[in-house]
């Protein structure tokens, strides 16, 4: 009896980007990458006619130019078309904004997003 060594494909498996990757993902990419994710919260919610989530992030923009982008982000944000497969996202606003300035710039940004399931 002999032993051999069979040789077998291994085949790359990427982990499947959830909703709340995607949404985290068009916000980071919105505040050009200079925001960093401090937290998020996600939460179902339904009604007669509709269903969606309701997405809390808080975001931190550390540093002059960091935070430069991140009074964009702001301005942007209301009115940014997202684009995020099987979603519409019917509300987008900024919830509060916190500015320090020593010993280094920083802002922090809460915003909720309201997602409708496109169906």
């Amino acid at each position: 009896m002999r032993a051999e060594l069979i040789e077998t494909k291994t085949r790359q498996v990427r982990p499947r980007r959830s909703l709340a990757d995607r949404v985290r993902e068009a916000l980071v990419s919105l505040a050009e990458a200079q925001g960093q994710v401090l937290s998020h919260e996600e939460k179902a919610w339904a009604s007669i006619t509709f269903a969606g989530t309701r997405h809390e992030l808080t975001l931190n923009f550390d540093g002059p130019e960091a935070v430069m982008a991140g009074e964009r982000f702001i301005a942007a944000l209301p009115d940014h078309e997202f684009t995020i497969p099987g979603q519409l996202v019917a509300d987008a606003l900024v919830n509060s904004v916190s500015h320090t300035m020593l010993p280094v710039p920083r802002l922090a940004v809460t915003a909720t997003l309201l997602l409708l399931e496109d169906v």
